[in-house]
Parts: structure tokens; sequence; C-alpha cells
């Protein structure tokens, strides 16, 4: 038998999950407790993020001599994130959305600290296993976006997805402008300024795994789940459930695709970008400003592009997405390398094409997804969406190192047309 007290606990335990079951406005009132904690929490995730983006290439160029291994950093990151991906999907599906996201800010955030270290004793070993631990932060600062989503209705989903994310604008643009002022710092404590950010990263990450820990009480998964088990319970399942489940895995696929894709081509040239600047003469704290229009143009739009994949629907932006995507790459493979303006108007369209297709792509994937098993699928997601930036980021110093940075750039854009072939499938289904 179970001692008294917990015996207690769980009735209490119970009574709550029976009043968000039973009132609508206590739904509302958590739906916008949720959004309210996980915004803190991405403040302090994109600043972490964009940290270790701005200066990641560089730092290992600085440590190995060479331009060739430049994109590496970024595939390590994006590999990491891979399989933190799955690690936090899984956890958040046993556990819920805050036991699995905390931990993975704090697993960031340790893996924050070992670059730092492995820049003090020039280890490249320690660097590069350091490197995928940090990327379990960039992957619970994208999984955070769907904790939004589960107690909001069909009307909701990429807005409350896009609420998120333009709270992560904040920090997102604030830590590559703090690159100056953090390498300050580090060398003010004798050690070297490309540290700078990872010490911002891992104080960022730290913290966001700790509001979410303390702050997102009760789990928006668990009360999601209780209340669709009970209404599964209350209704008559017909012969629509193979249809249903037909159209949820072609809502996965197409989903899944265009997020794969726009990671792919915005991994690939934002990792080149900083080396192409600095061989063009530009500095340290101009690369910087161009990564921060960069990360805000990811993030910033998502309040207008939540409103228009709600309304205009998800498979129309992800079309405008591709089309984004390559105006992006056409305009930086043609820009004098000497001009910041150009620059900053390149990597602005490649961050909003980004934003488009992770928006309208998260949308459908909630869209065909039950919260019975929604956070392990959303891992899966993210796992490929990781790998794909992984290959995009290894890949594209390989391609400067043998071509040139417009080169990258064109292929990039070429690549983004994909999703319209993609998008045209969808639409010959149901959708």
């Amino acid at each position: 038998m179970l001692p008294k007290d917990s015996v207690k606990a769980l009735d209490v335990q119970s009574v709550r999950l029976q009043s968000y079951i039973n009132s609508e406005e206590q739904r509302k009132s958590l739906y916008k407790r949720t959004l309210l904690v996980v915004s803190i929490s991405q403040i302090l995730g994109g600043a972490g993020l964009a940290a270790g983006v701005t200066v990641g290439a560089l730092l290992a160029q600085q440590m190995l001599g060479t331009d060739a291994f430049a994109g590496v950093p970024s595939a390590l990151l994006t590999f990491g994130s891979a399989g933190a991906a799955l690690f936090i999907g899984r956890l958040s599906q046993r556990y819920g959305r805050r036991t699995g996201l905390s931990a993975g800010f704090m697993i960031g955030g340790f893996g924050a600290i070992g670059v730092i270290i492995a820049a003090i004793i020039n280890s490249i070993f320690l660097l590069f296993t350091s490197l995928l631990v940090y990327g379990a932060g960039s992957a619970t600062n994208l999984q955070a976006r769907y904790a939004g989503t589960d107690l909001a209705n069909s009307k909701q989903r990429a807005t409350a997805i896009s609420i998120t994310m333009v709270f992560t604008t904040f920090g997102a643009v604030a830590g590559p402008n703090l690159v100056n002022v953090m390498g300050k710092f580090a060398l003010f404590i004798g050690v070297p300024s490309l540290v700078g950010p990872f010490i911002l990263g891992a104080a960022a990450y730290i913290l966001a795994g700790a509001v979410l820990f303390i702050m997102l009480r009760p789990d928006p998964l668990v009360i999601a789940r209780t209340i669709e088990a009970t209404y599964q319970e209350s209704s008559v399942k017909g012969h629509s459930a193979t249809t249903e489940q037909t159209e949820n895995k072609r809502g996965i696929i197409v989903g899944a695709t265009t997020m794969v894709i726009t990671q792919i081509v915005m991994v690939a040239i934002m990792t080149m970008t900083p080396v192409h600047m600095m061989h063009h003469g530009h500095s340290l704290g101009a690369v910087g400003l161009v990564i921060g229009f960069h990360i805000g143009a990811m993030y910033f739009p998502s309040l207008v592009t939540g409103v228009l994949v709600d309304k205009l629907g998800r498979t129309v932006m992800a079309i405008v997405s591709g089309i984004t995507l390559l105006l992006a790459g056409l305009i930086a493979a043609f820009a004098p390398g000497d001009s910041m303006a150009f620059i900053v108007i390149a990597l602005s369209l490649l961050g909003l094409g980004w934003n488009f297709g992770l928006i309208s792509g998260t949308a459908l994937i909630v869209d065909s997804t039950e919260t019975a098993t929604r956070a392990k699928a959303q891992g899966k997601v993210d796992f490929l969406i990781a790998l794909s930036g992984a290959a995009g980021g290894a890949v594209s110093g390989m391609i400067v190192a043998g071509s040139s940075y417009p080169t990258l750039s064109i292929v990039g854009g070429i690549l983004s047309l994909l999703l319209i072939p993609v998008v045209i499938w969808s639409r010959g289904g149901n959708k």
C-alpha cells in the first residue's frame, strides 16, 4: 500500500488535472502561463545559441590554422543537436516538457564550459567533444517551440509557435552584438577573446534550464495528454481512423521535409559567412552585427509569420520560404565581398526564409500528431533537421575551400526550390 501522504498527493494531483479537463478558462490560463515561461527561457536560450554560432567557426579556424575545417564546429553543434533532439523528445514524452527542456538546456550549458576549457588549454579534442555537448542547447531552444502548442487549438498553433520564437529574438540579437564586450571580458580574466561568447552561452543556457525547471508547472504536455485521453474515452471511434492516420503520415513527411531543406540551406550559407567576411577585411564586430541581423530575421518576424501560417495555410508559406531562400542565396552570391549592406540583406533574407519554413513545417507536424506520441515524434523530426544542418555545415567549408562562397550560395538557393514540388505532392493528397 502507498503511504497516506502519497495517496493524498495523488488525490490532489487528480483533482487538479480534472479541473483543467472541466474548465476551459483554466486551460486558457495555463496556456498563457506556459507561453510566458517558455518565452522567458527563449530569451536566455537565444543568447546561448547565437553566441556559439557567431564565433564557433572562427575559434576552429584559429586553433586549426586552416579554413578547410571551419565548417566542422557547425557540423558538430548540429550533430550534438541531433542526438539531443531524440533524447529530449523521449524524455519529454515520458516525463513532460519541464524535465526534457530543462535537462537539455543544462547539458548545453556544460558543453559551453567545456569549450571554454578547451580554448584555454588549446585542446582540439576537447573542443570538438564539447561542441557536440553544446549542441544540446540548440536542440532544446528549438524544441521549446512545441511546448507553446500543447494547449493551443488548431487555429492558434502557428501563432503559439511564433510567440515563443519572437522572444528568442531578444537574446539571439543581443548575443552576437555582445561579442566584443564578452571578448574584452575574456581578455580581462586572462582567457582567449573568442572564448567570451561561450562564457555568455554557458550562463544563458544554465539559467534557461533553471527557469523551466522551477516555473513550468503544471506541465503543459501532461495536461494536454490527460485532456485528449479523456475525450477519446468518451467518444466513439469511426471508420475515419484509417484515413486520418494516412493524412497524419503525409503531414509529417511534408512538415519534416520543409524544415530539413530550410535548415540545410540556412546553416550552409550562414556558417561560411563569417569566414567570407574576414577574408574581405571585415572586423569581428562587423561579423557579430551581420549575424545579429541574420538571427533577428530568423525569429523577430515570427508573430506576423504565425498569423500568416494560420490564415493562409502551411503549404503556401512553405513555398514562400523556398522563394525567399533562393533570393537570399542569389544576393549573397553576387554581392561585393566588402559590402556590409548587401551581406546584411542576404543574411536577413536567409533568416526570414528559414523562419517561414520552420513555423509552417512545425505547424504541420503538430497538426499531424496526437499528444500520446507527439513529443517523441517531434524529437525524431528535430533529429532529422539537426542532421541535415550538420551535413550543410560540414559540406559548406569544403565547397568554399574547393570553389567559392558565391558557389555555395547559388547551390543553396537552388536547393530551396525543392520545397515547391514537395508542396505540390502534399496537395495531390488531401491538403
